[in-house]
């Protein structure tokens, strides 16, 4: 499973762009097409290579891509664009191509979220939801710089995530606070020389090379949560560049910073009251409580017990910082196979609390490797580096601390991980400033209203800030991420509808009960996400 914080599907592994206080906006003009800039033609005109996908007899996910007819390639592009004749990295991209009797496929390119989310096999399962409206695109999966299989990024952490509970007590967050700064000295002492790179706006210049070496005027794209802000800037560094547009778990740019769940306090309270309800009412399954009341006292009891002493689960221990953050990953869905993988992960960790022998099934035996030990440490320091690099400002400690206890009383579970401070706080300034969002473009935007991860308020505000767009709605729904994944027919072809023919629906849509009773998304399978923890947190 992959932790983000704007992902899709979360833990296993998520989301805003504010101009932070003082710094002012780079203009969009200061970006030029690729393509129409004789500094970057070498990267625009270059030849791909495409290749078979599969690394080797082990690599799964690139086998499943080779039986699917898909292609691999890597691209170069620029570590720095302000000296595109210097040191190189390389994209890695996936290409499942369309109705191939014909050359007139639009390239639809795919981001999964994060941020750092990998997205090399989403043309796998996001061309299944498509169905025969495939037929119409070459589906190209993007590895973001220094994620997956492009140039990698690893600051050699012993954790998966800067994005943890602060904990319960004001010594607690200072231990946290250390940790903080630690992590982020190790990203400078280990990839200093390339962190100054690692940015959105990077990342947007570097979709724009592949929409050059693909030899495609315009780009259709599918961003999920992070994703959609990704998808955001490329409109705004490179306007008129974009074709159709669907951006799912829709993140407000005017909120992007680096407490960037703050917004989602009150959802994610929301999602663990109704797990709790969700498990209280199987209660013969999971002995968890009766009541939602007493499910969540359970919880309380597990999380009292990680603060006296960490949790022993088989091989890994958790502590009191980590606990919330196994519970907020696994709350991006209300689907019933995502719910009863927290509640067999709460059995398991009662256990525990109990100081008893705990042994975790393999989805939790998942999430604890990426959480609490160095195998994490990729995905955790290029998902830092991404948002440190976009947005990191020095408050100081004390504001977090101040926020934490401001908070708590209504979000005593949420508050302690979505207030506290992380890495970013000490990391050098970016080396570009935010961009600011400000145009208004036609995009089919997704979100449901219970989303724990990018709020629905986020995105209403995107929806009145571009005009020409069009917000599909799930109303009730506790999900993070719909399209392909929550089953909802109506949102599916909504979604498929649009990019059949580029007609956006006349007016906005609500789509109401249309998700399979037993709550199994087509394209979910349990808890194993294919989204984030970052935002996708």
């Amino acid at each position: 499973m992959r932790m983000t914080i704007c992902g899709r599907a979360a833990i296993a592994g998520g989301a805003m762009l504010a101009v932070a206080a003082g710094m002012a906006p780079i203009p969009a003009a200061a970006d030029t097409a690729v393509g129409e800039s004789t500094k970057l033609g070498r990267y625009s005109t270059q030849s791909i290579d495409w290749h078979d996908c599969a690394l080797g007899p082990d690599d799964t996910s690139g086998k499943r891509l080779d039986d699917a007819g898909a292609r691999c390639a890597d691209l170069t592009v620029p570590l720095d664009y302000t000296d595109p004749g210097g040191r190189t990295i390389t994209i890695a991209v996936s290409r499942l191509r369309g109705d191939r009797t014909t050359r007139h496929a639009r390239p639809l390119l795919l981001n999964n979220g994060g941020p750092g989310g990998a997205s090399l096999d989403m043309p796998l399962t996001v061309g299944e939801a498509m169905g025969e409206v495939a037929e119409k695109y070459d589906l190209i999966g993007v590895d973001p710089r220094f994620v997956g299989r492009s140039t990698p990024l690893d600051c050699g952490w012993d954790i998966g995530s800067t994005v943890v509970s602060a904990g319960e007590s004001h010594a607690s967050f200072r231990r946290e606070a250390a940790r903080q700064r630690d992590l982020a000295e190790r990203c400078r002492r280990t990839n200093g020389d390339v962190l100054p790179y690692v940015s959105t706006r990077n990342t947007a210049r570097d979709m724009d090379v592949v929409r050059a070496a693909l030899g495609a005027g315009k780009i259709s794209y599918l961003g999920y949560s992070y994703g959609s802000y990704l998808g955001q800037v490329y409109t705004e560094l490179f306007p008129g560049r974009t074709d159709r547009m669907v951006l799912d778990g829709v993140i407000d740019p005017a909120r992007y910073n680096q407490s960037l769940l703050a917004d989602a306090t009150g959802a994610n309270e929301r999602a663990l009251r109704s797990w709790a309800a969700w498990t209280a009412a199987r209660h013969d399954t999971y002995a968890l409580g009766r009541t939602t009341d007493a499910v969540l006292s359970t919880v309380r009891r597990v999380q009292r017990a990680a603060v006296d002493k960490p949790l022993r689960v088989g091989e890994f221990r958790l502590d009191e910082h980590l606990v919330p953050l196994l519970y907020f990953g696994m709350l991006g869905s209300d689907l019933d196979a995502t719910r009863a993988e927290l509640a067999a992960a709460t059995r398991v960790l009662t256990r525990a609390a109990d100081r008893e022998p705990a042994e975790p099934n393999a989805v939790l035996s998942e999430v604890l490797t990426g959480l609490t030990t160095k195998a994490g440490s990729a995905q955790g320091s290029v998902q830092a580096a991404i948002l440190c690099g976009d947005v990191a400002a020095r408050r100081g400690t004390g504001s977090y601390w101040r926020d934490i206890k401001a908070a708590r009383a209504k979000a005593p579970f949420a508050a302690p991980l979505a207030y506290n401070v992380n890495a970013c706080e000490f990391w050098d300034a970016p080396a570009e400033q935010p961009t600011v969002v400000d145009n208004d473009v036609p995009a089919l935007l997704v979100n449901a209203t219970g989303d724990p991860r990018t709020v629905y308020s986020g995105a209403r505000r995107v929806r009145e800030r571009w005009s020409r767009s069009r917000l599909v709605t799930v109303p009730g729904a506790l999900q993070h991420g719909i399209f392909g994944e929550y089953g909802n027919t109506c949102a599916d072809r909504q979604v498929n509808a649009y990019l059949a023919d580029g007609r956006l629906p006349g007016r906005d849509v609500t789509c109401r009960g249309q998700t399979p009773p037993t709550g199994t998304g087509a394209g979910t399978p349990g808890v194993v996400p294919t989204r984030g923890q970052g935002l996708r947190p």
